[in-house]
């Protein structure tokens, strides 16, 4: 069976094929106005690289916040839901999952089969997902991929106590002011995003193995200082932008049979 999986999200747009269990295909493309379009061109990426024929594709499952706008898709998932199912396809012993996107941070609770029994969300201010730590790499004046590199370099703790991003920005403001290095403010911008994370994840009850995805994955100073307020390391997917339309393209195939 040949399934596909989209996941129309705020700012980027996956798109993945599966042959049977393979993963065969894939492309992440920018979100556009249209999110249609940006779809289109996630799943002809994705074909490209599968090297299948035109056509071959059985069904697509679309998820995601923009899923009930992609009409080409054969039907539709939540990205809870869908979630879960990619988590358990690449980790099978994962219990807990904590997923940082761009406008969203969520901790999900999967039982044996990779069904959702519990989660959180943290969509009610910006802080706390990757939205924030871009505001908080442009206060730095630094690109959002040396932010976490940089505060591998901190010498010291500082705390920052604002939860929302404007006041957040202001307090780094001031710190820059103070003559505090760049680094150890880098640190505590990653600290602060951690313990709202890890506080979210106690709420749903944290057990191993825990699963970090999302795009926020690719900054090592917010890995670093999860592991240490969750007491334990993280499982890390090779692709984790791609892990919830792996799931859909999952529930597509499961669907068929």
């Amino acid at each position: 069976m040949i399934t596909a999986g989209i996941d129309v999200g705020a700012e980027t747009v996956k798109a993945v094929i599966l042959v049977d269990q393979e993963l065969v295909g894939w492309s992440m493309v920018k979100a556009e106005l249209d999110r249609r379009v940006s779809a289109e061109k996630a799943l002809q990426s994705a074909e490209a690289m599968s090297g299948l024929p035109a056509g071959s594709i059985q069904k697509i499952m679309v998820t995601g916040s923009g899923r009930k706008t992609i009409a080409m898709a054969d039907g539709n998932v939540s990205d809870i839901i869908a979630t879960g199912r990619g988590v358990f396809f690449l980790f099978p012993s994962v219990k807990t999952v904590i997923d940082i996107g761009a406008e969203e941070a969520r901790a999900i609770r999967v039982d044996a089969g990779g069904d959702i029994r519990n989660f959180a969300k943290n969509d009610k201010c910006a802080a706390g997902v990757g939205a924030f730590l871009g505001a908080m790499a442009r206060a730095l004046e630094l690109n959002i991929e040396d932010l976490g590199v940089a505060s591998q370099r901190s010498r010291q703790h500082i705390p920052i106590n604002a939860t929302c991003v404007v006041f957040a920005e202001s307090e780094v403001v001031s710190l820059i002011h103070s003559q505090i290095p760049k680094e150890d403010i880098a640190r505590a911008i990653h600290e602060s995003v951690a313990i709202r994370i890890t506080s979210m994840a106690r709420r749903i009850g944290i057990e191993r193995d825990i699963v970090f995805i999302g795009g926020v994955v690719r900054n090592v100073g917010v890995i670093e200082s999860l592991n240490r307020h969750l007491g334990m390391d993280m499982l890390i997917p090779e692709r984790p932008e791609i892990v919830t339309a792996i799931g859909a393209a999952i529930i597509a195939r499961e669907e068929m049979e």
